[in-house]
């Protein structure tokens, strides 16, 4: 076996021992017998809290049993192929599980990250907002792009997304979105995303068609567990209702049944417009303590808490990617260097390369912070 093939095996059996530690692999089968023994009890849906919870819990279990052993499997069957095809002076079976092999390595280098997600609130489902920039029309266009491009990427996991509220733009775009997407990891992938994006392009919107530089800013929150207590103040919130209306079309909502909540003391205002009265109260308060929730996460995180206080406003000096569609294509996040030039498929939801690449630094930072408090 060629050098080069041996260190991406050696790679990815690397990659299998943590995740066999972050499972806890010895245990794993015990630990899905006792919720499959849980799971039979008649009785367990008379609490719907505690039976999702259980179910949840269960699946993100043997999904991780599932990549654990299917990595492990397919790292064995190309060993054994290479093996063959070596034996037998076969040069295309070889090569063809060479480069299985340096996909697998892509593979596990990944699942390695997700299995790092073990941060408080990393495996919650999150609250994503998109709010446009200064620059008008051409700020509420990128906006729109970037929902879309969310949404893809979350469908593209298996997510369930759900939004929440909108504003449309005054001729086109959004001036804001907020979303709920729901799913494993959802919160520990999407929280790299907290920041201020650029978009530099060939205006659609200009007559002389001039390069424009736009910006809109993405905030991304846990949502808050029920085993998570946040408390609110009545005193300390103001609840408005208003008439809310869609950019157009026959499901347009012209009633008066959309909720902003206005927390006082923080100034932070969470909106739902989306359903009845009753449900956009539960929905907008939810939002609310995932927000207050963030913020207690942000003071036990220095450097989740710096990047928060100087987040500023979506323009010049605060952006943490720039998308550049015009004079050449690029899109390169600004805190680790990463840069691809697909940016069509970027926009179209192939984030996780770029996610990727904030995680193991974020990872990598607190690997340091952990060594060195233990020195």
């Amino acid at each position: 076996m060629r050098a080069e093939i041996q260190n991406t095996v050696e790679a990815i059996r690397k990659s299998l021992d943590l995740l066999a530690q972050r499972l806890d692999y010895e245990t794993a089968p015990h630990r899905l017998e006792e919720f499959d023994a849980m799971i039979e009890d008649p009785n367990l849906w008379n609490d719907q809290a505690r039976a999702q919870k259980l179910m949840r819990d269960r699946q993100m279990l043997v999904d991780a049993m599932k990549t654990y052993e299917g990595i492990k499997q397919e790292l064995e069957d190309n060993i054994e192929l290479i093996e063959l095809g070596e034996m037998e002076a076969d040069a295309e079976v070889v090569t063809d599980a060479e480069e299985a092999l340096k996909s697998l390595a892509e593979t596990a280098a990944k699942k390695e990250i997700e299995a790092l997600l073990d941060g408080e609130a990393d495996g919650n489902d999150t609250f994503l907002e998109i709010n446009s920039g200064a620059g008008g029309t051409e700020s509420c266009d990128w906006a729109s792009m970037l929902a879309r491009m969310y949404v893809r990427w979350a469908e593209a996991k298996g997510y369930t997304v759900e939004l929440q509220s909108q504003s449309p733009g005054e001729e086109a775009g959004i001036k804001s979105a907020a979303y709920k997407i729901s799913g494993p990891n959802a919160y520990g992938w999407l929280k790299s995303e907290s920041g201020v994006h650029r978009l530099v392009r060939i205006s659609p919107y200009d007559s002389a068609a001039r390069r424009h530089t736009s910006f809109s800013s993405v905030w991304v929150y846990p949502v808050v567990d029920d085993n998570i207590e946040i408390e609110v103040n009545p005193a300390d919130i103001r609840i408005d209702t208003y008439r809310s209306s869609g950019a157009g079309g026959q499901h347009v909502n012209t009633t008066d049944s959309a909720v902003r909540i206005t927390h006082v003391p923080t100034g932070i205002v969470t909106t739902s417009s989306e359903k009845s009265q009753h449900q956009n109260r539960d929905i907008a308060m939810k939002a609310l303590k995932s927000r207050l929730y963030q913020m207690e996460l942000d003071r036990r995180n220095a450097a989740i808490n710096e990047a928060h206080e100087a987040k500023g406003d979506a323009g010049w000096g605060n952006q943490i990617r720039s998308y550049v569609l015009q004079p050449y294509q690029m899109v390169k996040d600004l805190r680790t260097g990463y840069e691809t030039s697909d940016t069509a498929g970027v926009l179209d939801g192939d984030l996780d390369g770029l996610m990727s690449a904030t995680l193991a630094q974020q990872v990598a930072g607190k690997s340091r912070s952990e060594a060195q408090g233990a020195d």
